[in-house]
């Protein structure tokens, strides 16, 4: 847990913004609210705009895949130039494009990413990095957005489980058996006070609450698991060979129905088969860890388990429907939430057809003298390959090697860039965010991030140079880190 004194002048920020949001409501001027595509900018949008509405508020949520000039340009116009802009999930790392373009503009930024640039005088700018908080493992920008609600009524205390389905989706499940650490301890807490959340340790199937145990089990691709995921018949084989009952009554049985030696029984007989797959030990074990059951909602259905949920939002972000996950994180259990199950189901599917491709076709993942690159290019949708990265990234031969993963941005003659690392790495102080960044800029494009995850977007002409800026920069950090004994804060 970070220092109470940090956490003081954390909250003292946030409050300063609940307290202008409230104002701005009281005079009955607009206000916007911009966030990010992914589960946690959703989740922040959904937690504000359940806020806002409760307070009274005039307002309007808009959902972006990135930050530019043009988006800021157009969320300056809303409401006649006058409503107060709040951005969430995004904004810290584009610091400059907003002092250029807002002028003296009230500001509000929510934002967990790490600051570049200065913010002007008129910004409220609430970032845990400027209190010595982890943005990428200790609190989410769903979690900034839900202490500022919480400070704009207290009654808004039964969105904590919003900002745990915002954390989970931006994977800061770091701290031992995969739970969520930091301040985001603080809104788990407020999240079971209010009676919405209850905690487990169980194995980690995707489907866990909703699925038969097969189906849970060729859902899973966290790890993808070959020969099981994405494949039900071999699923059904694999859990027959271990005597496992998969029907009572007529019934089938869901991962939440076995007892605990049957549990214990398929875990042992996963991490055996990982491993002789090749993978590491630490790779199987990820398999278990801390669940997080969203108690109210109905049993059998994506949204019980907090990270089923936030696969659902990411689903609906990354295939343009991202109103849909707002409208569910605001209440719509109706028309909107069976559009995104559709959505969710398809997209599960695309994600594991993008991996049964990549093991069909090895080559794609190059392995250079300081990272791996994952060469998606037309063959792997952009909207998706922060997804496949993510996952692919946690079976790499080499750990130590950051994942560098990019596939074409349709008509735009630029690349969609992700990179991952491991989380062991970046704590030994390997800043992937900054080296994304520096080599971005280098080459006429923007990137940013976390430490442990980053993202850019590249003209396309300067791929090849954009990842051989990223292999020098990321070769320079590990010399450094070893000749100052993995100490902190290495300079670029």
């Amino acid at each position: 847990m970070a220092g109470s004194t940090r956490i003081d002048d954390f909250m003292d920020e946030a409050k300063r913004a609940a307290d202008e949001i409230l104002d701005t409501t009281s005079s009955g001027k607009k206000i916007l609210v911009v966030s990010h595509m992914d589960a946690d900018g959703i989740s922040a949008a959904g937690i504000m705009g359940k806020a806002l509405f409760r307070a009274g508020a005039d307002f309007c949520v808009r959902i972006e895949r990135w930050m530019d000039e043009n988006v800021v340009r157009e969320a300056l116009l809303y409401g006649g130039g006058e409503a107060l802009l709040v951005f969430t999930d995004m904004g810290s790392g584009y610091l400059d494009i907003l002092g250029m373009n807002v002028g003296n503009r009230r500001i509000i930024i929510l934002d967990h990413h790490q600051p570049i640039g200065e913010p002007k005088e008129s910004f409220i700018h609430v970032n845990p990095h400027l209190h010595g908080i982890d943005g990428a493992r200790e609190i989410s920008s769903a979690g900034i957005s839900y202490l500022v609600a919480k400070f704009m009524s207290n009654s808004n205390i039964d969105l904590a489980h919003l900002a745990i389905i915002g954390a989970l989706g931006d994977l800061q499940d770091k701290y031992e058996d995969r739970r969520l650490g930091g301040v985001n301890e603080i809104i788990v807490s407020d999240a079971v006070k209010s009676g919405y959340i209850s905690v487990e340790t169980d194995l980690l199937f995707f489907g866990r609450e909703t699925r038969p145990i097969h189906k849970a089990l060729a859902y899973t691709t966290g790890p993808y698991i070959p020969g099981i995921s994405g494949e039900e018949d071999k699923s059904l084989a694999f859990l027959n060979s271990l005597n496992i009952e998969l029907k009572r009554n007529d019934r089938w049985r869901a991962l939440r129905d076995l007892s605990q030696e049957e549990k214990r029984k398929l875990f042992s007989a996963l991490h055996d088969y990982l491993i002789s797959q090749g993978y590491r030990s630490d790779v199987a074990l990820s398999l278990l860890g801390t669940v997080y059951v969203l108690v109210k909602e109905e049993p059998w259905t994506p949204l019980r388990d907090a990270r089923e949920f936030a696969l659902l939002l990411n689903a609906t972000g990354r295939t343009g429907a991202s109103g849909l996950g707002v409208a569910i994180c605001m209440g719509d259990r109706g028309r909107s939430y069976e559009e995104a199950l559709r959505i969710l189901e398809e997209y599960r599917q695309t994600i594991t057809k993008y991996l049964r491709w990549l093991g069909e076709n090895p080559e794609r993942i190059e392995e250079w003298e300081n990272i791996y690159v994952l060469h998606g290019e037309r063959e792997i949708d952009e909207k998706v390959i922060s997804t496949v990265s993510t996952i692919i990234s946690t079976s790499l031969p080499k750990p130590e090697k950051p994942l560098i993963a990019y596939s074409l941005i349709p008509n735009e003659r630029a690349i969609k860039v992700s990179a991952r690392t491991n989380d062991s790495i970046a704590r030994m102080g390997l800043n992937l965010g900054e080296i994304i960044r520096v080599a971005a800029e280098r080459c006429s494009g923007i990137g940013g991030g976390h430490d442990i995850a980053a993202g850019a977007q590249i003209p396309y002409e300067q791929k090849m140079m954009f990842l051989k800026n990223v292999n020098s920069l990321v070769g320079e950090y590990m010399a450094r880190l070893k000749n100052i004994g993995g100490k902190n804060n290495v300079n670029m």
